[in-house]
């Protein structure tokens, strides 16, 4: 364990309240692609860019082209919860983190045992009918022909927040909550570019505030620890001592 993951270890040891904040990069070691590293969707070629494809206003006008897209870049529906996912789990279980904040609409941390998890942009997992309301499971979407409809003839959206879309206003106050009440705040895999998801980080108060992001982060955050290293292989030596 090297000088960095030791005094993480510590800061985990001395901390009743910790939050998480993660993004996409948590989900990187699961095989799921992320949006703004090298390999990322955005820096990808298609015949629309990602930024327009995952917008309200292209869902609305070209469906079937935002499906098409969805589908395959964006539901990963064998994917697995990687270390970073089973640690956090553990540290729920055992009392010590008290939320997830997380921008990624995968389901992951649920998959590894997650219980108090905040989507700020949704989940691939609840999808619902426009015109009934009747909900859908990702695996009837993923494996529509075309446009996923409902039996009753309606156009099945998934409850991902798109681009023109507001985020969700009880999932808002439940996170900036749990941060303000945070000891510490551990943000991962995020690059704190996507707003206002990235100031949410701003009501912290605690004690502790830890990085630990493969990249440089974007937001000058005045973090008392940071790693610079894929957060699954960070988290996966930490203990829990419950």
């Amino acid at each position: 364990m090297d000088e960095d993951v030791r005094r993480l270890q510590e800061i985990i040891d001395e901390s009743s309240r910790i939050v998480f904040f993660g993004g996409a990069g948590v989900s990187t070691e699961s095989s799921i692609p992320d949006f703004r590293s090298a390999d990322g969707l955005y820096r990808q070629k298609y015949k629309y860019s990602p930024e327009q494809i995952v917008s309200h206003s292209f869902f609305t006008r070209n469906t079937e082209d935002f499906y098409e897209f969805y589908k395959e870049k964006m539901m990963f529906l064998d994917a697995e919860p990687n270390p970073a996912h089973k640690k956090l789990a553990e540290l729920e279980e055992a009392g010590k983190l008290t939320a997830i904040v997380t921008q990624n609409i995968d389901g992951l941390h649920q998959a590894a045992g997650s219980r108090n998890v905040l989507e700020l942009h949704g989940s691939i997992h609840r999808n619902y009918c426009q015109n009934c309301g009747m909900s859908y499971e990702a695996s009837y979407v993923k494996q529509a022909d075309g446009i996923p409809r409902c039996g009753c003839g309606g156009l099945i959206k998934p409850d991902v927040v798109l681009y023109e879309e507001s985020l969700n206003a009880a999932v808002i106050s439940k996170s900036i909550k749990a941060i303000c009440e945070a000891d510490t705040l551990i943000i991962g895999g995020t690059s704190l570019i996507v707003y206002p998801s990235a100031g949410f980080i701003d009501y912290f108060r605690g004690g502790h505030l830890v990085v630990i992001n493969k990249s440089a982060t974007a937001k000058e955050v005045g973090a008392d620890l940071t790693i610079a290293a894929p957060i699954g292989e960070v988290l996966g030596q930490i203990v829990v001592h419950r």
